[in-house]
């Protein structure tokens, strides 16, 4: 499974080509998909970001769901049916499509913002604020990371 790390400032193209960070680019290069697969955020204005191997794992979670449910119907079509396989060219670029271009307000940079198995892409103007916002709300909450349900500490005490 890939891990994202880390934020990256990259420029855009008149076309939408834009590299994709050499590290995000690693996560993945063992799979069979050369590329990432993007689709729309739910809860913010930015593209969310995975490796094939994870868009397999959310259809498989779906699997919860009674197959004809309007709720599996919904969140199929939310995620599968507006998310886009980008292959990396040469060059380690990807192309964005023009609607999701629009949807995360992106002009001539984009923030490539390393999430552990995701990755989202901002406007970088608006990402710093949603980094603050995420920030204030970890402090005001005391969030911390939970333990596993198993208890399994992950090999570390």
């Amino acid at each position: 499974m890939a891990l994202f790390l880390s934020t990256f400032i990259n420029r855009i193209d008149k076309k939408g080509r834009v590299s994709v960070p050499a590290s995000f680019r690693a996560s993945v290069s063992a799979q069979a998909f050369n590329g990432v697969v993007l689709f729309r955020s739910h809860a913010h204005a930015c593209l969310e970001g995975v490796d094939y191997a994870t868009m397999e794992e959310l259809s498989g979670r779906l699997d919860a769901y009674d197959f004809l449910s309007s709720d599996q119907d919904d969140l199929a079509t939310s995620i599968f049916g507006e998310a886009v396989q980008l292959t990396f060219d040469g060059d380690g670029r990807i192309v964005l499509p023009a609607d999701l271009i629009a949807h995360a307000g992106l002009g001539d940079q984009v923030a490539f913002v390393g999430m552990g198995r995701k990755f989202q892409i901002w406007n970088p103007d608006h990402y710093k604020a949603r980094r603050d916002e995420a920030r204030q709300h970890v402090f005001e909450k005391g969030l911390t990371v939970p333990r596993r349900p198993d208890g399994d500490k992950g090999g570390r005490d």
